[in-house]
């Protein structure tokens, strides 16, 4: 019998690639959402590709008490993967309140309530925001940490903080930290995927959104950068790679006793594609033409960043293998899905 998992979050995005492939690799799965940009349906979707429904828990993790009843009720749980947070860069500039309470009264709630309950690790979602304009690439973990442009960059560094701060304290627990850096794509099945609550903040959905027709054309934010085509560089992680990457950290926590306390992994593919080569893939893919048009540059952005997966690759012995045509192709399958 394989170890009882909570994913808070996990009727999100990439909550619910990650439920499906820890499914599949035999574990147990509790999931908790307070359904604020996902909805119950993600359920059925993670059912019918694994057979099994993971026990869903509506409430709010800022609750201390809700998550305590939680725990009380589903005894047993090993091991957290947390993905519950507000992300939108631009949202968290209008509304930092509503990000450091959400992200951080989450992570602070979880940590608290490991130790009694008998949870062993946590792995926690972060993100290549943390390391700002790089002064180098491909980044490796070793790279300094940068002031945050933006509240939501800041609670991904403050929340590594905290993790680590509370397991110097002598907390009985493990961490692996994962920094994610561009998260695309949808389950190969189309039966889960992206599916943004309004005008989605991220590039894959919107330029899915035009390419059917829902939204007019798409907006490339300059072509004046430092970069081969003028356009941003960002290293794109298909979502199905990136969840097995949360498997394995688990198993690692779960399974090796020697391990260092907090483990730090970037999570990418080593290689940098721009915005307009990554429509280029879309469009070689589908055989689906994208309205764009180029405007100004978007404040803010960075102008090119991309991982050294090295770390992940040789100590967690995991690596992104999707191709990005494949990566574009299930994208676009599963905003038709949608269309249907």
């Amino acid at each position: 019998m394989k170890e009882k998992i909570l994913v808070t979050g996990g009727t999100g995005y990439i909550g619910s690639h990650t439920t499906v492939e820890l499914q599949n690799a035999g574990y147990e799965v509790v999931i908790i959402d307070n359904l604020s940009n996902s909805n119950r349906g993600v359920l059925d979707g993670i059912e019918a590709i694994t057979g099994q429904r993971p026990t869903f828990v509506e409430g709010d993790c800022t609750d201390l008490d809700t998550l305590s009843r939680l725990f009380a009720e589903n005894p047993g749980i090993k091991g957290i993967i947390n993905f519950a947070a507000s992300k939108a860069v631009g949202e968290s500039v209008q509304k930092p309140l509503l990000y450091y309470r959400n992200n951080l009264n989450t992570l602070t709630n979880l940590l608290e309530l490991m130790p009694s309950n008998g949870v062993k690790g946590i792995v926690f979602s972060s993100s290549c925001t943390v390391y700002g304009e790089p002064d180098r690439n491909p980044i490796d973990e070793t790279a300094p940490i940068k002031p945050a442009t933006s509240p939501y960059g800041n609670t991904k560094q403050i929340s590594e903080e905290i993790i680590q701060d509370y397991v110097r304290s002598g907390a009985p627990i493990k961490s692996i930290i994962l920094r994610y850096f561009n998260p695309i794509g949808a389950h190969p099945s189309a039966l889960i995927g992206e599916l943004p609550v309004g005008v989605p903040q991220n590039l894959v959905p919107y330029l899915t959104q035009t390419a059917a027709g829902i939204r007019k054309e798409l907006t490339v934010f300059g072509d004046d950068y430092d970069t081969p085509d003028g356009s941003c560089i960002r290293d794109y992680i298909d979502v199905v790679d990136l969840a097995r990457a949360h498997v394995t950290a688990m198993r690692r926590m779960l399974e090796n006793d020697d391990t260092d306390a907090v483990e730090i992994f970037n999570l990418g593919t080593g290689r940098g594609l721009s915005v307009l080569e990554l429509i280029a893939s879309f469009e070689r893919a589908t055989g689906v033409k994208v309205p764009y048009r180029i405007g100004d540059r978007r404040e803010g952005d960075i102008v090119k960043i991309w991982a050294d997966p090295r770390l992940a690759n040789e100590v967690l012995g995991w690596k992104a293998e999707a191709d990005i045509d494949d990566t574009m192709r299930h994208a676009w399958a599963w905003q038709c899905r949608l269309s249907e």
